[in-house]
């Protein structure tokens, strides 16, 4: 073999070793966004796979966390974690904005920061995507008028009362009720509030025995609505109601869209449900964080909100019925 070939192989060779050692580095150098839930509810499962579409759309390395429970200091070091880790952009559905502003501040000023879920408007966020809470709270309270129009008993469950979407919720109901803005009580228009307050459970595991509490306090009470304004919280008053025989006695709104609630609503137990867009909040989170990243533009960031929608027993004016709502959540998220 002529020297002049030898030579071109080595450097062919060499070349190939250098564009592939390139390529590693480049790997390496993925643009890493990251998501931090408010707690490990099923809802999350939903915005877990709208944010993995939009990675593997946009080519980008997703970090999904979600804390063990509901805490604030769980919170903060898991975002922490991700910072060190390298993320250019993070999601955060913010557990307590009052305690957690000063930390997420400075935050701000390392990596890009969007609020999704629950806001923190004063942490130096890009945008806050999801649902205004507060308008959603009302369509819950038009859900309660709907329910038991000759008024009567409410009580309305939530996991945290410092959380900003579960205050935002509680006032839309009671607002809704009583027809005026930040209604007071214990009296709202023709509705009385169980306690003069919305019942906390701290998370999922004592939701049912406080559903079961209000219920023996409540026997006997003519025309009564329980609301759950998270999640887990009207499939716990619903068991509760089973447990006590009293499901044809009560009427219940709900948030969110739980497998459990999306049959209840099927079979008449619950009377209908406001749902998010989980879906779009995990993937427009990961969507704009990503454009910043790579192009640095911020035109794509959220100004409004993502609309929610009522599922009911029956497809109406507007409102999708939960069987079929039930089975494209399922071909969304491939079961």
């Amino acid at each position: 073999m002529h020297l002049s070939r030898r030579l071109f192989l080595v450097a062919a060779a060499f070349s190939a070793t250098l564009l592939s050692s390139c390529n590693k580095d480049k790997g390496a150098e993925k643009i890493k966004i990251g998501i931090v839930t408010n707690n490990p509810a099923d809802f999350w499962t939903i915005a877990e796979k709208g944010a993995k579409d939009a990675a593997e759309k946009h080519g980008v390395e997703l970090i999904f966390r979600r804390p063990e429970k509901a805490d604030a200091v769980i919170q903060r070091d898991l975002v922490n974690e991700l910072v060190r880790q390298g993320v250019s952009g993070l999601a955060v559905s913010v557990i307590n904005p009052e305690e957690q502003t000063p930390d997420l501040k400075g935050i701000a000023k390392q990596v890009n920061l969007i609020t999704m879920d629950n806001d923190a408007e004063d942490s130096g966020r890009l945008c806050y995507i999801g649902t205004d809470n507060y308008v959603a709270g009302k369509a819950a309270g038009m859900l309660v008028k709907e329910a038991m129009p000759q008024g009567g008993t409410v009580a309305i469950f939530v996991g945290s009362s410092t959380a900003l979407n579960a205050r935002q919720r509680f006032q839309g109901v009671v607002d809704e009720l009583a027809g005026t803005k930040d209604a007071k009580g214990p009296t709202y228009g023709k509705y009385t509030l169980y306690k003069n307050a919305v019942i906390t459970d701290n998370g999922a595991g004592t939701a049912q025995e406080n559903a079961k509490d209000a219920l023996a306090a409540l026997s006997g009470t003519e025309n009564l609505c329980m609301v759950g304004l998270w999640a887990y919280n009207a499939p716990a008053i619903l068991e509760a109601a089973r447990s006590k025989k009293m499901v044809d006695k009560i009427r219940i709104v709900s948030f969110d869209e739980y497998t459990a609630t999306l049959d209840a609503i099927e079979k008449g137990e619950i009377y209908a449900t406001v749902v998010q867009d989980p879906y779009n909040f995990g993937y427009k989170s990961v969507e704009i964080l990503a454009e910043i990243a790579k192009t640095g533009d911020k035109s794509k960031i959220m100004k409004d909100a993502v609309p929610h929608r009522i599922i009911a027993k029956e497809a109406s004016n507007g409102r999708l019925a939960a069987k079929q709502f039930a089975i494209d959540l399922n071909k969304l998220l491939g079961k």
